[in-house]
């Protein structure tokens, strides 16, 4: 539950990030600014309303939503996946609206939608229809499904939504009868809701549903930021209480932590303490100082959201009113400050805030010897253990360095980012070397289950996420140097097998023509990197396990899968060459990790005339990977071989 929760957070990144631009655009627009009408409305795009009928009102924000979420869900961020949300919103909302024209599900049927567009893709994007219905198949079919499922949820919505929407009010009008302590509730749980990354979720539905606008031009607006950008005198109260905190406080935090730094060490970390300061002054993002002292003393965390909490109410209490459209930084109080109230009162609050933070860090950091950055023990981290990352390969070495902390590619299973750090899946965090990822500049790891991770590298991440994908899809990722660090064979080498091979318990696993290993044309298998074997240009795609055994991975695009047998041999089928690049297309797969099968079972099939000429090469590698170093895989016999033939190879 909390891993698909953090994925919601996660895919909601993509919809926020367009605010900025929005807000730009709505707010240069407006009168008391450069007064040009057209860049007003193109910011209303955004922001603004379309009404249907005379009570709905449909925000074109929830569409983007709808069409982000999505993206975020589906595992290959597929376009299709981003056409599916739309259409399952339109068919969602003017279902519900069809039978209650008094429903209005605001952003939050847009996120629903890109939900469950984003699950279906991942579920039926390489679905394989009868021949006479096949151009609807594949990655066509989830548009069509994706309706399905907004008519039979629009028809569901249609009569339960409006006692959710009771709910929702319910909440909103507790937070806001309770007046200075319900907002203080509000920005206390935000801040807590950081290490899990599900603040966003709350966020957004504070930020975009709650509270509601008419203007004078009978214009309706949902949310705190919407309805604050467009001039409603009461909104804000969720947005203005980070300003002292992001702008001044935290900032404030990181001057504590450089004066509380070793003397040795203070030159060296004032530029990371300084670069991380400007961030959140300039642009609001605060995570990467947040996680310089969250695990370190969950207390200190504490009392920063204590303090948050504080902020809200004597913002509320004072009556400053301000928002923003990506987050509470100086950009934002500049471009907000006509229509903001008491902009001036709240810089006051925030030099304050800066105090009374740079007081508190300073004490807790003396007092409790924390080990902030710049104060870590001697052998922790030694100037000749750090790694340093620069010029044009920065996110490259980056990515090489956090692969071989996370225990290597065979511990990765899924690769995913927000606004600032990297949200991975794995097959054990307990494999995890938290020391080698940060020598390669991580600001911070967290262990959120024993399958899944956060690394925390700033607003940067989207690049050393790219740069982890491209080598997780290299069947040999490279292995960067460590200063201080020795990688012995026993580091990357494999349990091998030693018993004796019976090549009458080994079947082949497809029909086709055999193939000898330094004939497979893709350097990898030809020079045995991977392991010794031998290749199979198959005759049709069906893929057949070759003994008894267990499923110890299948491959995230679906193209591989790595088998153990009873004896402990390990065998991995990597089903045509470069097939990685097709993202699971063409591919199906009928086992998962962890299944026992049995010599003969269907484990896969490959769609090879949807393949063939995608691909330098359909010929399968079948490699035996954890081979003793003197054992070799020899074919004894040529030509073509049949699914389920034996005694065709021996290992000597």
């Amino acid at each position: 539950m909390l891993s698909f929760l953090q994925k919601i957070g996660k895919s909601l990144m993509l919809p926020i990030a367009v605010l900025p631009a929005a807000g730009l655009l709505l707010r240069l627009g407006q009168p008391d600014l450069l007064n040009i009408k057209f860049i007003a409305e193109a910011g209303n795009a955004f922001f603004g309303s379309m009404a249907i009928g005379q009570d709905a009102v449909f925000s074109n924000l929830a569409l983007l939503f709808a069409i982000g979420v999505a993206i975020g869900f589906a595992k290959d961020n597929n376009g299709a996946a981003a056409l599916a949300g739309a259409i399952g919103y339109m068919v969602l909302t003017f279902t519900t609206h069809a039978i209650n024209p008094t429903v209005n599900m605001g952003v939050l049927g847009g996120i629903v939608s890109g939900i469950i567009a984003g699950m279906l893709y991942n579920r039926f994007h390489d679905i394989q229809l009868p021949t006479w219905l096949a151009f609807f198949g594949g990655r066509r079919f989830i548009p069509i499904v994706t309706a399905l499922a907004g008519l039979i949820l629009g028809i569901l919505f249609g009569y339960i939504w409006p006692y959710v929407q009771d709910g929702i009010d319910a909440l909103a009008h507790w937070i806001t009868s309770a007046g200075a302590f319900g907002y203080a509730v509000y920005g206390f749980l935000n801040r807590l809701l950081i290490p899990l990354g599900l603040h966003h979720i709350i966020n957004t539905l504070v930020w975009f549903d709650f509270g509601t606008f008419k203007d004078a031009a009978g214009n309706i607006y949902h949310g705190d930021i919407t309805r604050f950008l467009h001039h409603d005198p009461s909104a804000g109260a969720f947005t203005t209480g980070f300003f002292p905190i992001m702008m001044f406080g935290l900032p404030a935090a990181c001057f504590a932590m450089m004066a509380t730094a070793k003397t040795d060490r203070r030159r060296k970390t004032a530029g990371l303490l300084l670069g991380m300061a400007l961030t959140s002054f300039v642009t609001g993002v605060t995570e990467p100082i947040e996680f310089a002292f969250m695990f370190i003393s969950p207390l200190l965390y504490v009392i920063h959201a204590l303090l948050t909490a504080s902020s809200f109410a004597i913002t509320y209490l004072l009556g400053i009113h301000d928002s923003f459209s990506f987050s509470a930084s100086l950009i934002d109080y500049i471009l907000n400050f006509g229509i903001a109230q008491k902009p001036i009162l709240l810089i006051l609050v925030g030099l304050i805030y800066g105090v009374i933070y740079f007081i508190i860090f300073y004490f807790m950091i003396k007092w409790r010897d924390l080990k902030t950055p710049g104060r870590e023990d001697e052998d922790e981290f030694a100037d000749d253990d750090t790694v340093a990352i620069s010029g044009e390969d920065k996110y490259t070495r980056m990515a090489a360095g956090f692969l071989m902390g996370l225990g290597g590619k065979e511990n990765l299973t899924n690769i995913d980012n927000c606004a600032t750090r990297l949200r991975l899946d794995v097959r054990d965090s307990g494999n995890i070397d938290e020391t080698t990822i940060k020598r390669f500049g991580a600001r911070g790891v967290m262990k959120t289950s024993k399958s899944s991770v956060q690394i925390i590298v700033g607003p940067d991440v989207e690049f050393a996420a790219n740069a982890l994908k491209r080598l997780y899809s290299l069947d040999h990722p490279p292995v960067p140097d460590v200063p201080g660090t020795t990688i012995t064979d026993t580091t990357i080498a494999k349990t091998s097998s030693s018993k004796q091979f019976d090549k009458e318990s080994f079947i082949a696993p497809m029909s086709g023509r055999l193939v000898k290993m330094e004939e497979v044309p893709d350097k990898v298998f030809s020079e045995r990197m991977m392991g010794d074997g031998f290749g199979i240009e198959p005759t049709n795609g069906e893929v057949q396990s070759p003994f008894n055994g267990v499923v110890k991975s299948v491959f995230p695009t679906n193209h591989a899968i790595g088998l153990e047998s009873e004896d402990g041999l390990e065998v991995l089928i990597h089903m045509g060459l470069d097939t990685v690049n097709l993202k699971g297309e063409g591919f199906t797969v009928y086992v998962k990790e962890g299944d026992s099968i049995k010599q003969g079972q269907r484990l896969a099939n490959m769609n090879i005339d949807f393949i063939k000429d995608k691909v330098p090469s359909i010929v399968t590698p079948i490699v035996f990977t954890n081979l003793e170093q003197d054992k070799t895989v020899k074919l004894l016999r040529g030509g073509n071989i049949h699914q389920g033939d034996k005694g065709f190879i021996d290992i000597v």
